[in-house]
């Protein structure tokens, strides 16, 4: 009998919250050129000398917020799909779970993978929208190892899946838990990316040339920031919002010359406004982690209530919901 194996990637996540685990993930996350797309030499003195050192004893903190009994929410809500995937998609597949960063490894995943001999291979990063940091990295990693095998088996590769049915109903499904009449304003907060990254999708010009808030065109499908607001705009028409009562924004900035508007600051400025209660989608995650639990529901509630606001209600990410097991299973088994 003929087996596929399914290979679902998701980011990854600090061994524990400790200071050295959280450095080291840091490290390996950082030092991606995929992630930071700046010269070799400049990339390893500003992550390893600034960031890494800066940041860890920071991030640690935050990490042991976030950190559950069983440990990260990451690969809790990652194990938790990849049962109900294998469960829904029976003996004939086999699903697996890697980490792009940290464990469960891509290499160490994939080599258990080529010693059961698949025929085929079916790589499924957890990112809905492309992007060369988070889908093209954990693609290039994939086929970095698999490069190197005397038998290579059938591949296929997923790169994104922002407009597909399933997962905009599983998302629609999660909002309206929420009376979305009692909101103010609905916020469609997606992870940042640095300007310079979408602008070199295109051979021809600029992110800001191709009219990527409005439309998603051949030209620009590839392009984060389109396909982003892309998924907003079937998101909103599904919960019935019109434009004027939500804002699309980008979280997680390093610095100035990223994605905009910024979360932090739409969140700020609503409340001075007079927005009292925010409703708060995070669709670019498909598993709650740390940018949505801690950055959504903690830090963006009190920078709100810092400024006059009430409450900032995330919307929970897709998990192991079974319209996200159901989309899952329909990526795989239409490929």
């Amino acid at each position: 009998m003929s087996k596929t194996t399914v290979l679902l990637v998701n980011l990854g996540t600090p061994e524990s919250p400790r200071v050295s685990d959280v450095r080291s993930y840091l490290s390996q996350f950082l030092n991606d050129p995929r992630v930071i797309d700046i010269p070799y030499l400049l990339r390893k003195i500003l992550v390893n000398l600034i960031i890494v050192p800066f940041r860890a004893p920071k991030s640690a903190k935050i990490y042991k917020d976030l950190w559950t009994p069983e440990g990260s929410p990451i690969i809790i809500h990652g194990n938790a799909a990849k049962q109900k995937l294998q469960t829904q998609l029976g003996d004939q597949y086999q699903v697996e779970l890697a980490m792009r960063y940290k464990n469960p490894s891509i290499p160490s995943v994939l080599e258990r993978i080529r010693k059961s001999n698949p025929d085929k291979i079916i790589v499924l990063p957890l990112f809905p929208h492309y992007a060369s940091a988070s889908t093209g990295s954990a693609l290039q990693e994939v086929m970095e190892v698999i490069k190197n095998w005397w038998v290579i088996p059938e591949l296929s590769l997923i790169s994104q899946y922002w407009n597909h049915s399933g997962f905009i109903n599983a998302f629609v499904e999660r909002g309206r838990q929420y009376d979305i009449s009692s909101y103010d304003h609905v916020l469609f907060s997606y992870h940042g990316l640095p300007e310079r990254q979408v602008d070199k999708v295109y051979d021809d010009g600029l992110c800001s040339d191709h009219n990527c808030e409005h439309e998603v065109t051949d030209e620009n499908k590839y392009c984060y920031k389109a396909v982003c607001f892309g998924t907003t705009r079937l998101l909103a028409e599904k919960l019935g919002l019109s434009p004027e009562q939500y804002t699309v924004c980008f979280q997680s900035r390093l610095d100035k010359k990223w994605l905009e508007p910024f979360s932090d600051k739409v969140v700020e400025e609503k409340a001075k406004e007079g927005a009292k209660r925010l409703l708060v989608f995070s669709p670019a995650f498909v598993a709650d982690c740390l940018e949505t639990t801690v950055e959504i529901g903690e830090e963006y509630q009190e920078i709100f209530v810092e400024h006059g606001g009430e409450k900032v209600q995330l919307v929970e990410s897709l998990n192991d919901h079974p319209l996200w097991i159901d989309t899952l299973a329909d990526l795989v088994t239409s490929r």
